[in-house]
């Protein structure tokens, strides 16, 4: 049961995911979560890194879609200056968001990773829908008062798997 709150891969940040290596791996498209993804939670617009890191997917015929429980003028005000797809009120885990992103995409699961900061909502989400997760260090390190309550539980599941030699990173 906990294996689902296992991502593939663990990076410091999106800018470590590099469009060269997605391809390699028969990656066409990137399910991303977006606040403490992309941006701190409280930041309203794209950074300049971030837009550059979008260009370059885009320049590279990698597909990006932005999905968020957030509420869509949060999730529009963002993702509309970018001219990227996004899907709000997700309602993450569960599934039906990311399905309904990758049917967006036109692409299969396996030519999808998804992208997030959270166990509790991206990956065990992402897993749950039969994506590649990749798990990113969150952005900023306070929270939404919902997000708090996650983080802890996420703890205690990521000490869990440290014991049982499944992870080797440190938050």
């Amino acid at each position: 049961m906990l294996k689902r709150f296992l991502p593939n891969e663990h990076v410091k940040n999106i800018f470590e995911i590099k469009p060269s290596v997605l391809k390699k791996q028969g990656i066409k498209g990137i399910i991303t979560d977006l606040d403490n993804t992309l941006v701190a939670w409280n930041v309203k617009e794209a950074t300049p890194e971030v837009i550059s890191w979008f260009k370059l997917m885009k320049d590279n015929g990698i597909k990006v879609t932005i999905i968020s429980n957030n509420k869509e003028d949060r999730v529009k005000m963002f993702s509309e200056p970018l001219g990227t797809p996004f899907v709000f009120s997700a309602r993450k885990p569960l599934r039906r968001a990311f399905k309904t992103a990758a049917k967006q995409m036109e692409l299969k699961k396996e030519e999808i990773v998804v992208v997030g900061d959270q166990l509790m909502t991206d990956v065990l989400g992402g897993n749950s829908a039969g994506f590649y997760t990749i798990l990113v260090v969150p952005i900023v390190k306070t929270d939404e008062k919902i997000t708090q309550v996650n983080r802890k539980i996420e703890r205690k599941i990521m000490n869990y798997f440290r014991k049982k030699g499944l992870i080797s990173w440190e938050e």
